[in-house]
Formats: C-alpha cells, structure tokens, sequence
C-alpha cells in the first residue's frame, strides 16, 4: 500500500482468509476464474514494493511454452472469484461514505462492495484516483486532443511523453456538448450511463480533496476525452486514404494508368481468400466499386507539407493495433464439457499501468476485471456471474477523408452542396516546447493539410464514424459489468452499442460467441473507399451498417473461435489503413495451437496462446519455406550463404522460438533469429522493388519496413511477399496477383535477388558479432527484453507478445436461471 493511501486509510485486522464481517460474496458460477495484470494495481511513485508481483507472475509462464499445466494455471495467473476468499491477507479501508465497503487483497485489488449502485460507482472513482492519480493528472488534458482529432497530435504520445498540456474553453465546450447530447440522445440507458459518470466524479473528485491536491476538480470533460483517447489508440480503423492515393499516382505515372492500378489492387489485398478469418460465414461489406469510381479524388504524387505529411500519418496511425487476442474452444471440444476462454487485450506495458482491476458487487451490479479511467463504474474487460468478454481491436474502416475542393484559390473556402462555405477553426490548446493547437474543420471534420489533384489544391478533412459519442462505448460496457447480458442474443444487442471498431469475445457455460463491433458508415456505391471521397456533398456516408449485417459468430461448426487482430470474416472489408490481410498472418499460430488437439483444457488452450506469444511468424509460418525453396532452386553462391540458410531451416524445423529460457542473456537458437532479423527486410525490399520501383519507399512508410517483434508481427509487407514467392513456385491459391513482384517472375532473377540478401545480412551479422562463422552466432535476447514506459518501473520481463491490459483464463459450470 502506498505511502499516500496510509495517510487516509485505516487498516483493520490482517486477515488469513475472507474476514467473516467482510459482506457475502455474490452467486459466482465460475468452475476456473484466473487473470493477470503484469503492470500490477499499484500506480504510485517512488514505486512501492511489490508493485512488480504480476510481472514476475506473467514472466514465469513465458518460458513453458505450450507446456503449460493445471499447477502453472494456479501459480502463474491469480484469482479472478468474487470476493476474497483465498485472496487474503486483506485490508479494509475507511472511505467517507456511508453503504461503501473497500477490501483490498494480497494483490491489492480492490473489491468494492455497495448499499446503492452508486456506492458502488462512487467507490470506482475514488480508487481511480487513488491507484492511477499519476496517470490521470498526466492524461486528462492530452485527451482532449483525442477527442478533437487534433490534426498531428497523436494523444498518447503526449502522455507517454510527459507531455504538459493547457486546453482551452472553446475546446472543452466543443467536447461537453457533443458527448453530452450523445448520452442523451441514447434515451433511458443514455442518461442512466450520464448519471454514472457524474457519480464516478464525485468519487475522483472526493479523493483529490483527501489528497489535498491542488489539480482542478475533474468534470464530465475528462470522462469523455479519456474515452476518445481509448477510441484513438485501439478503436479505430482507415483515414490513409490519401498516401494510398497518392502511391497509386505515383505508380501509374511511371508504369502507366492500367498496370499501375493492377500493382496497387494486388497490394491492397482487398478480398484475399487465402487469408485467415475468424468467422467462416460471409459478410459483405464495403465493396471495391467494379465501375469507375466517379465519387473520389485523385491525388497528385507530389511532395506535400511537413505539417500535411505529419496529420496524415497520424490519421492513419489511429488505427494502430497491438496483440490483442482470444481463444474460445466450444463445449463439445472441450475436456470439462465446457467452454474454454482465453483472452485479452495487447495494451504495451507501462507503469503506472493503463488498466487496473476492480470486484465491483452491489444492486444491479456483479463484475471483476480491468477497469480504465473514464469507465464510470464499469468493467472493461473482464467477467460476470456466468461469462466472460474481451475484446481485440477489429480496425474496421470507421474514417475517411475527404478531399473539399477550394473555392477562388482560397485555402480556407470549400464547395459544398453547391455553395462555398468558410473553414470553421478550432484553439485547442498548447502543448510546452510544441507550441499552438489549432486548426481548421469542414463538415466532414478537422483539415490534416492540403494536396493537389490534376495540379489543383484541395484540403483534406478527416471524418470519424464515432467522433462526438466517444462515451457511447460505455453503454456496452455497463449491460456487460450489470448483467444484463444474459446469453448470446444479448450479448450481440451490447456489443452493437460500440461506436469503436472492436471483435467482441463472449463464453459462457454453453457458448462461445463473438461480433464485429463499430460505427461503420455505408459508403455511396461510387466511392471506392480506399482512396479519398469527393467532399462536395453528393458522395457522403449513406448511413451505417445495421447490426445483423456485422460479422458475428456462435457456437461455430469446428468449435472454436480465435481471433488475433485478423480478418473477421470472409467478404468483410479492410479499412484502407490495413495492409496485412493476405496469405500469412500471425493468426495462423494460434490456430495450429488449437488445431493439435481434438479436445481441450484450459491449460491445453493457455499453452497455444503461451507458444504462439514467443514464436517468429516469418520463420514458423509459410514464408521463411518459400524463400528456402526458391534458394533451393539453384546453387549457393558460397559455404557460408549455405550455412546461414541451414540455421534458418534448423531453426524453423525447431519451432522458431525467440525464447531464453536459461535467462544468459541469448537467445536458445542461437544465430537463426539475429540473421532472419538482418534478413527480412532486405528479402522484402528483394520481392518487391522489381515492380515497385521508386515507389518501394512510399508504401514501405505505409505498410512498415518490417515484421518484427517490435510490430507484434503485422504488416510489414510480409503478406506481399509470401503470396509473390508461393505463387511463383506454383502453390494452389484461392486468390493470385496478377503482377508478378520478384524477378518480375522469372525464379532465376528471383533467387539471385534472394541470395544476395542472405549474403548482405550475413554481412551485417559477421560485421555486428566480429566473427565470420555462423556457428558462433549469437541472438541477444536482453535487447529485446520488456521494460515498463516511462521507465518508473524498473523490472524487465523476457519478450513475449501476448495480452497485456488483463488476460484471462475462465471456464463457467452453471448459470443463472435462464
């Protein structure tokens, strides 16, 4: 407990088991509830002890592997029961509110028990305060930026970078009345969810004057932006329509109109077949037009501002996504009868932490998980009486932009509907070192810069789906922590209420389920939308997705459902930001995981999620065979080229695990990894840069210059070049380019290009270790270690790429009466 907490708590008896005077805990159905939260519940500095225990905890299971058993289970995850019992010793705290009750575990979690509901939501608010203070004095005014689409600004960055920020009243005002008339737009459950947050503040609010802090009092303002912030890191998808465009302009200025466009549909990747879904079941959505698409723009591939440069970047980076993820085994595939879950979100790692878990029980109110700030008495992510939820991000195609066509050479008069409207402007605020937020808006949204069509300037605007009902992610979470999801059908009609683009995961004691959530607009049927839409009026969103048309699944035929920030299903269309649905992605683990056995157990489930978290996709997956069968085509040029490429394949043959079990410091497979790590790129930039040409910059700034460990291996243009070199051996594929990328199709000009790769990252790698001989190799796993941002938190972890906001492991054995 932190030196602040001891100035206003009072500890009662330390207790070995559930203090009899504690209040019951309410009916729990779990058969196995267990979780882990590795940047732990503490979120004071100087850092207290033991503020690093589920860090270790979540480290011990790294190294097992898939070998994980029913004893890891227990000692490498903790209880997620309601209550307290075994969960001891205990300490009570003395809050000033009368019908609250605060117990905190060993863990310090706190289990907030209520007379009233709002007890209850009072409660959450003031362990926000107390747990996460640091985070929310750091994070309340950047998020107002989040919730603004402040051009250029990413959010987060300025929170992770101890940024400090002043916001103005214009901004504040134009935050308070949209969200406000959100909620109450939202009838009944909208003003109920309003009610909660301004309890929720009154309980920050209460313990910020126990503390005898001297920040302003917090207001709905900051309940809102924090949950724009949320919506900005995790839960949006597109709004990079622009570079698309204008790497299409640039390809078909040098290769021509017709096989410039060829080039960029093949990369695109708009209905890959061979790519791994979630869901088998067809859903349409967002259709390329098969017309021309007389609805867009095209942009000029010329150079633009740094400031134009700099808002479409982070427009685009919006849709960032981690390594979130679930794996549900339904009950028929499951040992216990059951349904298995395993899941959570990939949020980085930080302290103080950006979750924290609370056991929330009162009238109309049983949950435990991880909690966020600016969910008012609400559960995130975590479990109800009789199911659990989680969620990864979907990316979806929630944002556009908008090319307005400028009226007279004015850069502040646009065309719309037929008349010339003035800019509207928007002072945000200042960020210290940075200078000024301001910037202009249309009707579409704020401007990111300006670019040229046929020669022409045009400003680009951002729209976003959800933009000024941020907070209406709450109402999903609220029917989740009150329990009114009951069963499937429920749960669907909750998820629905997401304005954010997320898969939905949902198990209870029978079923598994999951929905694609999100805001998503119907685009008009001459927009193609992965380049920008014309913004004079005719050609805006017609509407949104109705809920039964969202991918969603229960109870599968083949029994289980997995999901790894994948495709959501057959037909449904990437936002124009992803670049990654293709033959090859990180998925594809998981689900060789699932698929070894017939049936399963939690420990059998956790160990496919455990194994996958620790394995290099480029060399486990279809890639790292392709490039060594077109090496294989013909002679190395060297002993040593050779060499290298038997570490590679002995290495793959293994396992291609990047784990150091032994914790010296290297990696158990020696060279394979640092060479594949020199490798990659160059075998990348090799594929493609035939076709590509001058343009292979361009898209490596869109799609990433490689897949790594540092991308949660996504993107990367791996995609691109497994399904070139597969089609180029003639593998069966359900979907084939018709460009031919490496050696332009010739496998002689191909493996030459190959070979010269492996020899230059031979090079690097002799170069680095100050030894010719592959043998002597190393791979240096401390690089790679995990260290918690900003750096208060001294501990390290081995790398691993797994849930980190909260990770679950359930199974339910009963249910409420149904």
């Amino acid at each position: 407990m932190s030196p602040l907490r001891l100035v206003i708590a009072t500890l009662t008896a330390t207790c070995l088991c559930a203090a009899p005077a504690l209040a019951a805990a309410p009916a729990d159905y779990a058969g196995t509830a267990r979780n882990i939260i590795p940047s732990g519940q503490y979120g004071t500095f100087p850092v207290p002890a033991g503020a690093d225990e589920q860090a270790k905890m979540y480290d011990a299971l790294t190294p097992l592997g898939a070998n994980v058993t029913d004893a890891a289970l227990q000692t490498d995850f903790k209880s997620a029961l309601f209550g307290t019992d075994g969960q001891c010793p205990c300490t009570t705290e003395a809050v000033p509110r009368r019908g609250l009750t605060i117990v905190r575990d060993r863990f310090d979690v706190p289990h907030i028990t209520g007379t009233t509901k709002d007890d209850v939501t009072w409660g959450a608010g003031w362990v926000l305060e107390e747990d996460r203070g640091l985070l929310l004095a750091q994070g309340r005014y950047p998020a107002r930026f989040a919730a603004l689409d402040a051009p250029g600004i990413n959010a987060f960055k300025l929170v992770t970078g101890l940024k400090t920020v002043t916001v103005t009243k214009q901004a504040d005002a134009i935050i308070d009345r949209e969200q406000t008339a959100a909620l109450r737009g939202a009838g009944a459950e909208g003003r109920a969810l309003l009610h909660d947050i301004d309890v929720y503040i009154q309980g920050i609010n209460a313990r910020l004057r126990a503390e005898k802090s001297t920040q302003k009092p917090f207001t709905r303002v900051d309940v809102y932006a924090v949950n724009a912030l949320a919506g900005q890191i995790f839960g949006q998808g597109g709004g990079d329509e622009a570079r698309r465009a204008m790497l299409l302009s640039g390809l078909q200025k040098r290769l021509g109109a017709r096989k410039g466009k060829q080039v960029f549909d093949d990369l695109s990747e708009r209905d890959d077949r061979d790519t791994p879904v979630t869901i088998a079941r067809r859903f349409p959505y967002e259709a390329v037009p098969t017309r021309a698409a007389t609805g867009n723009v095209a942009l000029d591939d010329t150079r633009i501002s740094a400031a134009t440069t700099r808002g479409l970047r982070v427009a685009a980076a919006r849709s960032e996504r981690h390594s979130s993820n679930f794996l549900m085994v339904s009950a028929k595939r499951s040992l216990t009868g059951h349904p298995l879950f395993v899941a959570g979100p990939q949020i980085g790692y930080y302290y103080p932490g950006l979750t924290l878990e609370m056991d929330l029980h009162g009238p109309g109110i049983d949950a435990r998980g991880a909690a966020i700030p600016g969910g008012p008495g609400n559960i995130l992510i975590g479990r109800g009486a009789d199911f659990a939820w989680s969620l990864t991000s979907a990316g979806s195609d929630t944002n556009d932009v908008f090319a307005e066509t400028l009226c007279g050479g004015s850069s502040t008069r646009y065309r719309y509907r037929g008349r010339c409207r003035t800019m509207g402007r928007v002072d945000a605020g200042t960020i210290v070192g940075q200078g000024k937020v301001a910037f202009r808006t249309t009707v579409h949204g704020p401007v990111l810069g300006y670019a040229k069509s046929h020669g022409r300037k045009v400003a680009l605007s951002f729209d976003r789906a959800s933009r000024g009902r941020d907070v209406l992610w709450e109402l999903m979470f609220s029917r989740f922590s009150s329990g009114r999801v009951k069963d499937p059908k429920s749960f669907f009609a909750a998820a629905a209420t997401s304005p954010f683009t997320f898969n939905v995961a949902y198990a209870d004691d029978r079923h598994i389920a999951t929905y694609s959530a999100g805001r998503l607009p119907i685009r008009d049927p001459r927009v193609d939308p992965r380049l920008p839409t014309n913004g004079t009026g005719p050609y805006d969103w017609k509407g949104f997705l109705p809920a039964a048309k969202h991918a969603q699944a229960l109870d599968p035929a083949d029994g289980a459902l997995v999901n790894w920030n994948n495709k959501p299903a057959p037909g449904f269309g990437p936002s124009d930001s992803e670049w990654g649905y293709g033959s090859v992605h990180r998925v594809q683990l998981l689900k060789a995981g699932i698929a070894r056995r017939a049936k399963h157990d939690l420990a059998s489930v956790t160990g496919a999620m455990n194994a996958a978290a620790t394995t290099d996709l480029r060399a486990a997956g279809t890639t790292l065979d392709a490039i060594d069968r077109v090496l294989a085509s013909g002679p190395a040029p060297s002993p040593r080229d050779q060499q290298v490429l038997g570490l590679l394949m002995a290495w793959r043959a293994a396992g291609s695990s990047r784990l150091d079990t032994d914790l010296d410091g290297k990696m158990d497979a020696g060279g394979a990894p640092a060479v594949l790590d020199a490798l990659y790129p160059r075998v990348a930039d090799a594929v493609l840069s035939p076709v590509l040409g001058s343009q292979l910059g361009a898209l490596s700034d869109i799609a990433g210059l490689t897949n790594s460990t540092r991308s949660g291996f996504t993107g990367g243009r791996l995609a691109f070049v497994d399904k070139d070199l597969r089609q180029l051996l003639g593998d069966p594929l359900r979907t084939r380019y018709r460009t031919r990328f490496c050696g332009k199709g010739v496998l002689a000009a191909c493996r030459a290009a190959l070979w010269a790769a492996v020899h230059a990252a031979a090079d690097e790698v002799a170069t680095a270790q100050g030894t010719g001989d592959p043998a002597a190799w190393t791979s240096d796993a401390t690089a790679e270690r995990i260290t918690f941002a900003p750096g208060l938190l001294p501990t390290t972890i081995r790398y691993t790429n797994r849930p980190s906001g909260i990770q679950q492991v359930m199974t339910f054995t009963g249910h409420r009466p149904r």
